[in-house]
């Protein structure tokens, strides 16, 4: 029998290697594994063994140890031994050799004392009291859970990588065990996020097969799609839990839950799988949390819109050693990006001798799905089906139309105004709706530099099931034009200055800048000067009054985006600062210095009898006034396309010969 067994990472050997002749050199039984476990083999049974003639684990936790899987497998084990006698500390120590404690999970463990490496003797001398107070080596147990309503699951073999985050939904469940290094005094619930077939499900199912041991009360699971009939379910099935029953209940009746686990008084996991998110409101959901304040709430969903609905676990893709384990051929799981569904369903496939290649041609063939033949059932169709607004769809079909490159929501706001031919400002209003409601349903990832990945699976999923394949079709026709037709941006987009032959590099103009130039053009387009005035009609008081409220209103728009009023650039392109600049001191401005006070002048002897068209139509210099009123419409149209490149919208102002 073994006093203790040595868990370290094989890049701290040489450090470990004074700790295990100190711990020998004072009498202590120590086992040391030198071969290691093989990657993804679970738990050797050699390890087993050992582990299961050990008194206690002491594992050197280093910033290294979460990395290596045969470490976890080792913590694993010995946690959950110490955890069915009651005290998961009982059967685990901790050597701390860093300077802090975050990178140690379980949360429990985070909150014991560490011992340290550099005082030999004193760490030599705690482990030997530890050990002196078990009486033998830790109880190794199979998986499995003694409390499962509606049957009891076996561990799945296609679970593969995922022990950090079974160690996160651990410690999130109870983060109130801890309170000095959590802050949290009282248990929340936890929710694992992800998208559809990310093995939501399948982490719950493995922490409740694993983890057991913490809840003697039982583990509850209910089908968030039909909470109600679950729950009934539940209900029929309580007398038989553990071999006890609160005889004429009612457990699925008004309080009978509650009066249930009240008579069993045991801690318990309650587990809402395929919560219905996006579909109810918050409080409803939180409403079938667990009915007692002994339960421990973990919910599954694919919404990431519900941030006060418990402490979240995003699950993302498989990771690249595991899921070419998975998978059966690189290839093949480089294809699928590391989801655990289509990695499952192509690893059955190739293990049942379907060739690798074979599939790789099949799972981008038109027709259906080599997923959904695969499963024998339509399992891409939950991939895409929280895909329920335009502004969503839409930007789907720009992402999957750039894919494997990454989507911006400015990307998606050119594409859309593109192809609808709407003014830019409306189409990124559309399409920063539709990331948002995206990225709500975990349909889009986030890539560098504020862009979003579509995963390989939903892009995959969408081309079977899109409802509009003429829409996506036009969408992507617009992203070639407008996207794929940039130039890099070491050779930046030029465009004709307005009124000019020469060309200048352009800038991308921000957000604010676009919605000022947008409202300018609005104002600009409709005023005397751009429209014109019909000889003899009209009042050129009228003309001066509403150029002169122009230069008004453009200088209130730039305060109101912060926009300063600038002559040129640096560059020399049209931004909306130059083209406002132009439109009050080049444009209006001298029309209005020069005119406003000879009609003024004139205007002030005007007769009381007569009105005052009358008086301005037998004006000598009104037919000048009006020429020079004409002549403006060239430059403010000018203007006014200037704008409309920055903004992206076309107002159909026709163009002056």
């Amino acid at each position: 029998m073994w006093d203790v067994f040595l868990s370290y990472s094989r890049g701290d050997v040489e450090r470990v290697r004074p700790l295990a002749r100190a711990l020998r050199d004072g009498g202590l039984e120590v086992f040391t594994d030198e071969t290691g476990v093989e990657s993804f083999a679970g738990i050797s049974a050699t390890i087993r063994r050992e582990l299961g003639r050990s008194k206690a684990l002491l594992a050197f936790y280093s910033t290294g140890y979460p990395e290596r899987e045969a470490c976890q497998w080792e913590l694993t084990t010995a946690y959950l031994a110490g955890l069915g006698e009651g005290d998961p500390r009982r059967r685990v120590m901790v050597v701390n050799p860093e300077r802090t404690a975050d990178h140690i999970q379980p949360v429990e463990l985070r909150d014991a004392r560490h011992a340290a490496p550099d005082d030999l003797p004193a760490l030599v001398a705690d482990v030997r009291a530890h050990v002196a107070r078990l009486d033998g080596p830790m109880t190794i147990a199979e998986p499995g859970v003694r409390h499962w309503l509606l049957g009891t699951p076996r561990p799945r073999p296609d679970f593969l990588g995922r022990l950090f985050e079974l160690w996160q939904v651990h410690s999130a469940l109870h983060a109130h065990a801890a309170p000095l290094v959590t802050g949290r005094a009282a248990a929340h619930a936890v929710q694992i996020r992800g998208m559809a077939g990310i093995g939501k499900s399948l982490l719950a199912q493995e922490y409740a097969l694993r983890f057991e041991a913490a809840y003697p009360g039982g583990v509850y699971w209910v089908d968030g799609e039909a909470y109600e009939d679950s729950v009934h379910a539940l209900g029929d099935a309580g007398a038989g839990v553990g071999g006890t029953g609160v005889a004429g209940t009612g457990v699925g009746g008004p309080g009978g839950l509650f009066a249930y686990f009240d008579a069993i008084g045991e801690p318990f996991l309650w587990i809402v799988d395929a919560a219905p998110a996006d579909r109810l409101p918050a409080r409803d959901i939180a409403a079938m949390a667990a009915p007692h304040p002994l339960g421990h709430t973990l919910f599954t969903l694919r919404s990431r819109a519900y941030d006060t609905l418990g402490t979240p676990v995003d699950l993302g893709p498989l990771d690249a050693p595991h899921a070419r384990v998975l998978a059966g051929d690189e290839a093949l799981a480089d294809a699928v990006g590391g989801h655990p569904l289509a990695l499952g369903l192509l690893g059955r496939a190739v293990r049942a001798g379907h060739h690798p290649g074979a599939l790789y041609d099949r799972l981008h063939a038109r027709g259906r799905s080599l997923l959904d033949a695969l499963a024998d059932e339509d399992v891409t169709g939950a991939v895409v089906r929280d895909v329920d607004t335009a502004d969503a769809a839409d930007v789907l079909r720009c992402a999957a139309a750039l894919h494997p490159l990454p989507l911006s929501t400015d990307d998606a706001a050119h594409v859309l105004a593109a192809a609808d031919r709407v003014p830019q400002i409306v189409a990124r209003r559309r399409a920063a709706n539709g990331v948002r409601e995206l990225r709500a349903r975990s349909l889009l990832t986030p890539a560098a530099d504020e862009r979003w990945s579509l995963h390989p699976v939903t892009q995959h999923a969408w081309h079977h099931h899109d409802p509009a394949p003429a829409r996506t079709e036009a969408l992507r026709h617009a992203a070639l034009r407008t996207l794929c037709g940039r130039r890099d941006a070491r050779d930046p987009v030029t465009l004709a200055f307005p009124g000019t032959r020469r060309e200048a590099p352009m800038a991308a103009p921000s957000e604010s800048e676009r919605m000022a130039a947008y409202d300018i053009q609005i104002e600009l387009v409709t005023r005397i000067g751009v429209q014109e005035l019909a000889p003899g009609t009209g009042s050129l008081r009228e003309a001066l009054t509403s150029l002169k409220s122009l230069i008004d209103f453009t200088r209130a728009t730039l305060h109101t985006y912060s926009v300063s009023l600038e002559h040129g650039s640096e560059t020399g392109a049209p931004t909306v600062q130059n083209l406002a600049y132009a439109l009050i001191n080049e444009t209006i401005r001298p029309f209005t210095s020069t005119w406003h006070p000879r009609l003024a002048a004139y205007e002030a002897r005007c007769p009381a009898d007569v009105a005052p068209l009358d008086h301005e139509a037998a004006w000598p210099q009104a037919e000048a006034m009006r020429a020079e009123l004409a002549a403006l419409r060239e430059p403010l149209v000018r203007i006014a396309e200037g704008l409309g490149g920055i903004s992206g919208a076309d107002f159909g102002v026709a163009a002056t010969g």
